[in-house]
């Protein structure tokens, strides 16, 4: 490859040179070498087009967590095996397969070699890193601990995101059922009451209310069958803007966390985030107050962003933060206020936080494994009453049928 590149000497002069070379480390070497500072590079090639079509694709590609995860515990790795950090991630660069990621890495290089921290290189991604990835790394700079910093932050990362992965894998049975439940009911709405509604008007049958809902559902689908995906869409998009304001979000998160059985796994649920995202953060000596601040954005549900704020209210005027999650029973257990209790009267507020977040995650864990043999019974009754409805309603007409006959 040709690197075109601008370098800057001690005395502050800068100048333009060319270098041709395989990989771009070869460069940061060349010019460390010689003393000077690499301010800026780029790759010098006449194929345009194909550089164009690759910052399309990668304009697609998406950043998923398990690859910030690796991101983290690879770096670290590296950084302790005495890789300077550049190298590092020209390393983690060559081996991504996914173009965004490699263009990022390519950036975040390119900052780093013109003089900036690593702190201020993520932050340029910050739509990419959580604050809470930003906020380790730049407390590991400043203490000098890097490695260990990364660590930290890929185990908060990967704690929280399997958390996640356990919620949504407990919902795809539910999910699936629900759908099929809606699939089979329109299926039979469009092809099957028809014949039998011919066969009750034929004979003039008394028809009970039940059929004639039936009759009016079936021949509205079958009739209107386009405003079925319209309404639909209307729906979702009515949703949607309700979400997208702070009435309709407060509305929706006081609803989900009243629900029964998913209400206590999404209280525990963010338990053990808050506990795991604030651990991790006093661990690695980002202030309480930025702590707090982080985790806040980490939470999704706005009724616990609130209790964060309440939370920072009390930090700032020298308060307890026991005071407000005692407060807050309703969404955080009493074990959490126990245990933040303890850590704050003992000065080992990061230990009994990381223990709270063990104990959330495994309950979480415990939960989400039995959802399945709990919802299972509960999804058989919902068909069998939708069954027996609509068994109800056709089989009843035809013993008039067949009285008439």
């Amino acid at each position: 490859m040709k690197f075109s590149y601008v370098a800057k000497k001690l005395d502050e002069s800068t100048y333009k040179g060319v270098f041709i070379s395989d990989s771009k480390s070869d460069l940061f070497t060349k010019i460390k070498q010689s003393g000077d500072t690499l301010v800026s590079y780029k790759i010098v090639t006449d194929d345009r087009l194909k550089v164009l079509w690759e910052k399309f694709l990668s304009s697609f590609s998406k950043v998923k967590m398990i690859d910030k995860i690796v991101f983290a515990q690879n770096l670290a790795n590296m950084i302790e095996a005495g890789l300077s950090l550049t190298r590092s991630i020209s390393v983690m660069e060559k081996q991504s397969k996914n173009k965004k990621l490699k263009n990022i890495y390519h950036e975040i290089n390119l900052d780093i070699s013109a003089g900036k921290t690593f702190h201020d290189a993520l932050n340029k991604w910050n739509t990419i890193f959580p604050p809470v990835f930003i906020s380790m790394v730049k407390a590991g700079e400043e203490s000098g601990n890097l490695a260990n910093s990364l660590k930290s932050v890929a185990t908060q990362m990967q704690a929280t995101y399997k958390l996640q992965k356990k919620i949504k894998s407990a919902m795809i049975y539910p999910s699936v059922i629900f759908i099929v439940m809606i699939l089979i009911g329109i299926i039979m709405m469009v092809f099957v009451v028809p014949k039998l509604t011919a066969t009750f008007a034929d004979v003039k049958a008394e028809l009970p209310g039940s059929t004639k809902f039936v009759i009016f559902m079936s021949n509205f689908l079958k009739d209107h069958y386009i405003l079925l995906p319209l309404a639909l869409l209307a729906i979702m998009f009515v949703i949607y803007q309700v979400l997208h304001t702070k009435q309709g979000r407060n509305l929706f998160d006081r609803f989900v966390i009243h629900l029964p059985i998913f209400g206590t796994i999404i209280k525990e649920s963010n338990s053990a985030k808050t506990s795991r995202t604030l651990s991790s953060l006093i661990g690695s000596g980002v202030d309480l107050i930025q702590s707090v601040d982080i985790t806040r954005e980490v939470l999704q549900n706005n009724l616990y962003k609130g209790v964060m704020s309440e939370v920072r209210i009390n930090v700032e005027k020298g308060k307890a933060m026991s005071e407000i999650f005692n407060k807050h029973e309703n969404l955080y257990p009493i074990f959490v206020s126990e245990m933040v209790t303890v850590g704050e009267e003992t000065g080992k507020l990061s230990t009994m936080l990381q223990g709270v977040a063990v104990f959330y995650e495994n309950e979480v864990d415990q939960k989400t494994k039995d959802l399945s043999t709990i919802i299972e019974p509960i999804l058989m009754v919902i068909i069998g009453i939708a069954v027996g409805f609509f068994a109800i309603s056709m089989i009843s007409p035809m013993y008039s049928v067949m009285n008439n006959i």
